[in-house]
């Protein structure tokens, strides 16, 4: 249970950083939520319409539309057209988000990478199928 206990602290701790960053820039948790959504699918290579942006957040529509918007107005994403179907309409990150954030997590990236570098191959497996399991756990009783 201790690590159990850990990893509960460090899921904490990691929605105060969150929080803090939001604070500063004037943001909702939501919009830090959907930030990263937005980014976790262009990392992966995917397009994100609202209607899936929604979806992974746990939005109405109205929701998500609002969201969007203010987004948007911040500067934070754009909506542009799909590469595959040009009718959809897509929501993307812009530069000067990922920047912003770079700013302020960047640190924490660092120092976590180079913990990592701390572990063999093996051990970063093992780690790799703890979180993903503890992920899967979390999303199905969502």
């Amino acid at each position: 249970m201790e690590v159990v206990h850990l990893l509960r602290a460090v899921t904490v701790e990691l929605g105060l950083h969150s929080a803090r960053f939001a604070n500063r820039n004037g943001m909702h948790p939501t919009d830090v939520r959907a930030l990263i959504a937005l980014m976790d699918a262009s990392r992966a290579g995917e397009e994100m319409t609202a209607g899936r942006l929604g979806a992974v957040l746990g939005l109405n529509s109205a929701g998500t539309t609002a969201l969007v918007d203010r987004l948007e107005r911040a500067g934070h994403v754009r909506r542009v057209r799909g590469e595959a179907d040009r009718r959809r309409v897509v929501i993307e990150v812009d530069e000067k988000a990922v920047e912003l954030g770079w700013a302020f997590f960047g640190p924490l990236i660092g120092r976590s990478v180079e913990l990592l570098r701390g572990y063999d191959e093996r051990e970063l497996a093992a780690i790799k199928g703890f979180l993903e399991g503890v992920r899967e756990a979390a999303a199905e009783e969502g």
